[in-house]
């Protein structure tokens, strides 16, 4: 990508929206979701989606990387599940007579973990390995992932029994996590009216080659001094409010940098502003924050809703960068 190409993001912006509009009509209401994908998938993370069956998350997924002309792959987790398959296994090759490599699916740019808490930790962890390291580790060598490698994942709030929470180091490693909701009567009447349409063609200018170079100048969208403090400070008030236990890490802040930065090259814009701080605040801080029990009770065990009430309270208190 050349200097001029950078300047001219405009051009990124309606991409963009572009892909937004066609999957928006596959998967009605989804164009909010498809942002918060593009974002991840510019700063090199990963997306948890959580609601009930039956809200579209797989086709979501499917159509994403349709759209981008991405290698796209599925893994239905189940509690019988192993590590190797997800990342693949070594196996003995007769004509040559030597073992070799066979590739798992997760050797794909991009990866739908369906019902991720469905399976154990050792199987959770092998996935945690590629998505942090970008690579997978099987007979004692070294195996790099796609670039670029995106996993949306999923998980049903609902069921809980046979299930495996997922462990905070692995919440940690979703940039996003995004609840979905029933759609409104309007949306699930142009869901039924959307399934006789045919697909449309694919005519795109954003493939994966396109996104890593994109990523490279994800970096050099500006971020003031006082944006910066903004997220800071929202960062450390999150480990001061009264109802938070554990608050968001340093991590997190330096993940909200790179995202907010994103978001604003996403919007064809060559710096951050404070929209672009609110507006990703509560999918990126509703699973780092641990709250108190009597945070929960005051809300009658609405999880959910009270995580993201304080996050509004939170950064209502905090100072707005003029």
């Amino acid at each position: 990508m050349t200097e001029n190409e950078y300047v001219d993001i405009g051009n990124l912006r309606d991409s963009v929206r572009r892909i937004e509009a066609r999957i928006g009509k596959k998967v009605i209401g989804s164009e909010r979701i498809v942002r918060f994908m593009f974002v991840a998938l510019l700063s090199n993370n990963h997306v948890l989606l959580e609601g009930v069956p039956g809200l579209a998350k797989t086709m979501l997924a499917s159509e994403f990387s349709r759209h981008l002309c991405m290698d796209f792959k599925r893994i239905q987790f189940t509690p019988d599940m192993l590590p190797t398959d997800i990342t693949g296994t070594m196996v003995f090759n007769l004509e040559e007579r030597h073992l070799q490599f066979r590739k798992g699916p997760i050797f794909a740019n991009v990866l739908l973990a369906d019902e991720i808490n469905r399976t154990p930790a050792k199987v959770q962890s092998a996935l945690l390995e590629g998505m942090e390291e970008k690579k997978v580790s099987v007979g004692g060598d070294d195996h790099d992932l796609p670039s670029p490698f995106l996993v949306i994942a999923t998980q049903n709030p609902i069921e809980q029994e046979g299930t495996f929470p997922l462990a905070e180091a692995l919440m940690d490693r979703f940039l996003f996590r995004y609840i979905l909701t029933y759609p409104s009567r309007e949306e699930e009447l142009n869901i039924l009216k959307s399934i006789t349409l045919r697909d449309d063609d694919i005519d795109n200018d954003i493939d994966a080659t396109k996104i890593l170079s994109l990523r490279k100048e994800v970096s050099k969208v500006h971020a003031s001094e006082e944006i910066m403090s903004y997220i800071v400070d929202i960062i450390r008030r999150t480990r001061e409010h009264e109802l938070i236990m554990v608050g968001a890490s340093p991590r997190t802040a330096a993940k909200y940098l790179t995202a907010v930065r994103a978001n604003a090259m996403l919007n064809g814009r060559e710096y951050v502003i404070p929209e672009d701080v609110r507006f990703i605040s509560r999918e990126l801080l509703n699973h780092r924050l641990i709250l108190r029990p009597e945070a929960l009770l005051e809300s009658g065990g609405d999880g959910v809703s009270t995580v993201n009430k304080i996050i509004d309270r939170l950064i209502s208190q905090v100072a707005t960068p003029k």
